[in-house]
């Protein structure tokens, strides 16, 4: 089992920066592919961004290529998303996810771990 826990959501203005932050525990972080993914009320959970175990392959959705970065720390089993250029499309809740092989995916369904969730809201 993986608890997975965000943080580092809140308001900003167009075009600022926030970085989000998942600390991962109960299983050897190392050993789990990540991803965060963004939901809006009334809409399918999307992919943003994924990252393998160690670091070397990410993956955007085209929306966020050149704005986000997806990071990770395995020292301290935590997965960062640096997001700059913020846009007011960008608002959503912000969901952590973690699947326990070594390369990542952007189908939902294929990630077994979530968090809580973080809420973003983009003011234009």
């Amino acid at each position: 089992q993986v608890h997975l826990v965000e943080s580092g959501g809140g308001l900003v203005q167009a075009g600022g920066s926030l970085r989000l932050s998942c600390a991962a525990s109960g299983r050897t972080f190392d050993d789990y592919a990540m991803a965060w993914f963004r939901q809006n009320p009334g809409k399918e959970r999307e992919f943003v961004a994924a990252i393998d175990w160690n670091g070397l392959n990410t993956d955007y959705v085209d929306s966020v290529e050149g704005r986000f970065t997806i990071s990770r720390d395995n020292a301290k089993s935590t997965v960062y998303l640096q997001m700059n250029s913020l846009k007011f499309e960008d608002t959503a809740t912000y969901y952590c996810a973690s699947r326990s092989m070594w390369s990542s995916s952007r189908v939902r369904g294929q990630y077994p771990y979530w968090g809580q969730g973080t809420q973003v809201t983009v003011s234009s």
